[in-house]
């Protein structure tokens, strides 16, 4: 078996990789990233340097490479090839018969633009903190006062979060960029989680939920937690999502409430993490997809997970040179 990764140089592609290295599947795994100093480029002898998402060429540059490595699926390392790829998923699996990973568009959408997903949340019956475009953030003002979120609607690891404090603040963020979402400010950090599902035929049928601690935007430690209540409510989200395969939410609890701020329609960068506590996604993803297997909730360990940096060395006379291994 013989799986194509992209995003190797991203913390979510990475985390894909290794937990392709944990598989007892033993997939052959076919690297990608725009960068020659990805680090997940130096962990296979398979791998190429590709155009960024944005640029022409980079659906020309991965049917090429799917030419000829004829891997048996796609799994997607960033959140800016997402929606590259689910608008020609048909297309792709029908031409080289290699399975693509990917959600809809319509979900897609709704994750990406945090706006749709307060949208979609409280059309669905669920309870995400209240959230305003800029030019009604003032309804949130007269409802809750401060301190309130201010955040980009598209964006990623907390850039551009702020908190808000006071009406000058406010009105300083919106000047800066009028492209925002201003949010209630919900629970508090100590109760703040991160849950990954995989959802198939409108069944989901796996998830774990994580307490977890924020640097930078990302987990860096993160406790596997067992609340059927917690977990019957993201399963229910995922479910209306319709997501296929993996998903990623981020909440806080407000009166035992799940209030979901934040959707993801892919894996996580928490996904090796979870590897870890037994909840291997990609693996049974790939079980699922590639041989039919059904999804099963695995039995996951009581644990605390601490993030750290670790390294890959590379000779300088080894480095990838820019340009090379384009097919």
């Amino acid at each position: 078996m013989k799986v194509l990764v992209t995003g190797a140089g991203a913390l979510l592609g990475q985390g894909i990789i290794r937990s392709l290295q944990n598989s007892a599947l033993e997939p052959e795994i076919v690297a990608a990233d725009p960068s020659p100093l990805a680090a997940g480029l130096y962990w296979t002898n398979l791998r190429y340097i590709i155009p960024m998402a944005s640029d022409p060429e980079y659906l020309n540059v991965i049917r090429r490479i799917l030419s000829v490595e004829r891997p048996n699926v796609i799994l997607i390392g960033t959140d800016v090839e997402l929606m590259v790829f689910a608008q020609v998923k048909d297309a792709i699996e029908e031409e080289f018969d290699t399975k693509v990973i990917v959600s809809s568009p319509k979900a897609i959408s709704i994750a990406e633009d945090k706006y749709l997903t307060y949208q979609f949340l409280r059309n669905s019956g669920f309870a995400p903190p209240e959230s305003r475009t800029a030019e009604f953030a003032n309804e949130l003002v007269v409802k809750f006062g401060f301190p309130l979120i201010v955040k980009p609607r598209i964006g990623a690891r907390s850039v551009g979060f702020q908190i808000i404090r006071s009406e000058d603040e406010l009105q300083r963020a919106i000047e800066n960029s009028s492209d925002l979402v201003v949010q209630e400010l919900v629970g508090i950090e100590s109760e703040e989680y991160t849950a990954g599902t995989i959802t198939f035929d409108s069944n989901c049928n796996a998830s774990i939920l994580m307490r977890r601690d924020l640097r930078d935007g990302n987990t860096y430690r993160a406790q596997t937690v067992r609340r059927h209540d917690l977990d019957d409510q993201i399963r229910a989200i995922a479910v209306a999502l319709n997501a296929y395969g993996p998903a990623n939410f981020q909440f806080r609890l407000s009166d035992n409430r799940v209030r979901v701020f934040e959707i993801n329609c892919r894996f996580s960068g928490t996904t090796p993490l979870r590897s870890i506590a037994g909840f291997n996604e990609v693996d049974m993803v790939l079980r699922r997809v590639l041989f039919g297997e059904p999804v099963a909730q695995p039995q996951i360990q009581d644990m605390m997970i601490m993030r750290h940096w670790s390294e890959t060395a590379v000779l300088n006379s080894n480095l990838i040179q820019d340009g090379l291994q384009i097919v």
